[in-house]
């Protein structure tokens, strides 16, 4: 197994910067995802360990041995990295074999070695049946196992997996998360994770590390920045939630544009952003503390996706799929907040939310 020590590491692109001040480990046998909207530079942080990139400043570290800063530079050759790209990059001239032993071919390994090892790694990615085949063969998923498979084959201690899943379908997407987590563990090694997608980040991470503009905003376990999230922007990129202006003083926080109080125990006072996530609204046409009208309802299958109208604002509420023909659009509704987060009204909302620009 293998840590990932990065010190202070920036990286500008002439006088771009696009990641700053990155300060931290991947422990052994860690799943760490780097999460973020496109442009926020967990792919170049992913192409720093790689060694296809060199930062600015700072230093990172294999365990004790130093690979990367302004005086030393290990090429990505010698890292003993495997690594995965959004492209299934799988040669089209070669059979399944082929392509996942040419990194032993390369590194001029025995012949009883490399079918030792392809053979095995086939296996771990349920391909074995497929060795013979050529990449045009197979399907997209397969060919992601084959390049899964090749990134495998020379055991590294450390793999690099840059959005692999995005060209996939979606329930394809969803079945590929639960084979890679679970040949990393059983594998056991350390694994850096780079998706935009916030579902592939909670299902397979042990630490996820959510980066905006270059800048970690919150890293922690899944649970953990999702539950409390330490502002706006990674309340909003974790799941869904809508962010209601409001008015905290005396034990409760009113909320503009509506008639509403909620009761408030925390030491926020004046302007604030209450932030209600969709799933945490209780809905009944029978009791509840704030009142509405049903505008729309949306059948997902698992879930009813519905918006209702409270006051001058409208609350996105999520129930039961199975409830779906309980509201319907113009009825009138009960809302429980079964929680909610409160943040300062500072006018920074609408500036942390620019995540694509």
């Amino acid at each position: 197994m293998s840590s990932v020590t990065i010190r202070n590491v920036s990286k500008s692109f002439e006088n771009n910067l696009i990641l700053s001040g990155f300060d931290e480990e991947f422990k052994d046998g860690e799943f760490v995802t780097l999460l973020g909207p496109s442009g926020c530079g967990k792919t170049t942080m992913l192409r720093m360990i790689a060694g296809f990139e060199k930062p600015t400043t700072g230093e990172i570290y294999f365990d004790e041995t130093l690979i990367s800063s302004d005086k030393v530079f290990v090429p990505p050759e010698k890292r003993g990295v495997g690594m995965v790209f959004q492209s299934y990059a799988v040669w089209p001239h070669m059979d399944v074999f082929h392509n996942v032993a040419y990194p032993l071919i390369i590194a001029k390994k025995d012949r009883a070695s490399i079918r030792q090892k392809v053979a095995r790694v086939l296996d771990i990615v349920h391909l074995s049946q497929y060795a013979e085949r050529y990449p045009n063969q197979l399907s997209g998923g397969q060919q992601q196992r084959v390049a899964l498979a090749r990134a495998l084959v020379a055991e590294p201690t450390l793999l690099l997996l840059d959005e692999p899943l995005s060209n996939l379908d979606a329930k394809l997407r969803e079945s590929m998360r639960f084979e890679i987590k679970e040949i990393q563990r059983n594998l056991g090694i350390t694994v850096v994770y780079v998706t935009h997608d916030q579902t592939e980040a909670m299902a397979m991470s042990d630490r996820v590390f959510l980066i905006n503009r270059g800048v970690v905003q919150q890293k922690g376990t899944p649970e953990e920045i999702y539950r409390q999230p330490v502002n706006q922007f990674v309340a909003d990129f974790l799941g869904k939630v809508d962010f209601v202006k409001g008015e905290a003083g005396d034990g409760r926080i009113r909320l503009r544009r509506t008639e509403v109080s909620l009761p408030y125990a925390g030491e926020k006072q004046g302007a604030v952003e209450v932030a209600v996530r969709p799933e945490n609204i209780t809905m009944s046409k029978e009791k509840g503390d704030i009142e509405g009208t049903v505008t729309v309802g949306y059948y997902l299958g698992d879930t009813s996706d519905y918006r209702v109208a409270v006051g001058d604002i409208a609350l996105r509420v999520i129930t039961d799929g199975r409830l779906f023909r309980a509201f319907k659009p113009g009825d009138r509704v009960f809302l429980t907040l079964d929680d909610f987060m409160v943040y300062d009204d500072d006018g920074s909302l609408e500036e942390q939310l620019k995540i694509y620009t």
